[in-house]
């Protein structure tokens, strides 16, 4: 790799070129019909211009080389065997430009696991890594924040991870069947078929790291158990990866359950999002409580996302910080005084 400066005297402008020797390389960093680089563009406001394998990338010096870096780090990424998608441009980019800066092999190559299609499931945050390095680290671990951050989807991976590692003898998912504006006594069926659209989720999850047959088999088993949170009443888990999920809608009781049930050799994670609770406005959350009670005791690990986390459609992260700002202009005194 060769690099050059060319900074206009008197402006802020500035232009970096750098060059590859190794072709196929080069393809990888573009993406099919420079795809990658037209995303770095549109998202770092810069220009870059390809010509063979020299890379021209003009723009604001900071951005630039912000681009530099991104480049030289994603080429690194390449060599080391991880195949880089347009998503993953986005996310070395949220990286990259936070103010925690981390170097991208550090996050994208560690490996919590493959899923059935081959892909690699890894962080793709700096507070994703944090998150994954407190699931092996502690026994109890709470991941809050807003939806598509992969707090349900990372600690199922590495649950299905410590069973194929045979660390753990079998993995209990949990959700409170709470009701979300439909009322559990008008669906059709007994109690485990009137619930179990309330575990779709963890279904989905599991399915899409495991084969169907294979994750079947297991449930059959007992292996792998999916259930709501009041069949968990009375129980002790032992050997047991736990996960207990959309935690904000449980209560102080149910908390308290839950986090009581854990035995010898077993983890739980416990995830939600403390702005999404279906509660009546009379019952406190447990996972609030939780969080005020908990924070602080040593074994015991909190791990908080935000909006910068998303990793799902990019819509996603502008709806959910447009929704944070109505909610803070709601709560302002401003409005409060105006209203009155």
């Amino acid at each position: 790799m060769t690099q050059t400066h060319n900074i206009e005297n008197g402006t802020k402008e500035d232009s970096v070129q750098i060059s590859f020797d190794d072709n196929a390389l080069v393809q990888q960093l573009t993406g099919e019909q420079n795809t990658h680089l037209k995303i770095i563009e549109r998202q770092l406001d810069v220009r870059i211009h390809l010509r063979g394998n020299q890379f021209t990338i003009s723009g604001d010096r900071p951005h630039v080389e912000l681009t530099r870096q991104l480049l030289v780090q994603l080429t690194e990424l390449i060599q080391s065997g991880y195949p880089v998608y347009g998503s993953d441009i986005t996310y070395a980019i949220r990286i990259l430009s936070g103010t925690d800066r981390r170097n991208l092999k550090d996050i994208f190559l560690d490996q919590v696991f493959i899923a059935s299609n081959k892909r690699m499931i890894s962080p793709k945050s700096v507070r994703q890594k944090e998150y994954i390095e407190a699931i092996r680290r502690y026994d109890i671990v709470f991941g809050i924040g807003p939806a598509g951050t992969g707090k349900t989807y990372l600690a199922m991976a590495m649950a299905v991870a410590a069973m194929t590692r045979e660390t753990v003898r079998r993995i209990v998912l949990v959700r409170p069947a709470v009701e979300a504006g439909e009322k559990l006594g008008f669906l059709p069926g007994d109690l485990a078929e009137k619930v179990n659209p309330y575990l779709r989720p963890l279904y989905d999850a599991l399915h899409d790291m495991m084969d169907f047959e294979k994750a079947s088999a297991l449930i059959q088993r007992g292996a792998i158990e999916v259930a709501p949170l009041a069949f968990m009443r009375g129980r002790t888990l032992n050997d047991a990866f736990v996960i207990l999920d959309e935690a904000q809608n449980t209560t102080s009781e149910q908390m308290k359950m839950f986090l009581t049930r854990l035995g010898h050799g077993s983890k739980a994670v416990i995830t939600g999002d403390i702005t999404q609770i279906d509660l009546p406005d009379n019952k406190l959350s447990g996972l609030i409580e939780a969080k005020e009670l908990l924070e602080g005791i040593q074994g015991i690990r909190f791990v908080f996302f935000s909006n910068k986390d998303v990793v799902r459609h990019r819509l996603v992260q502008d709806i959910i910080m447009a929704y944070e700002r109505a909610e803070e202009h709601r709560k302002s005194p401003s409005r409060s005084n105006s209203d009155s």
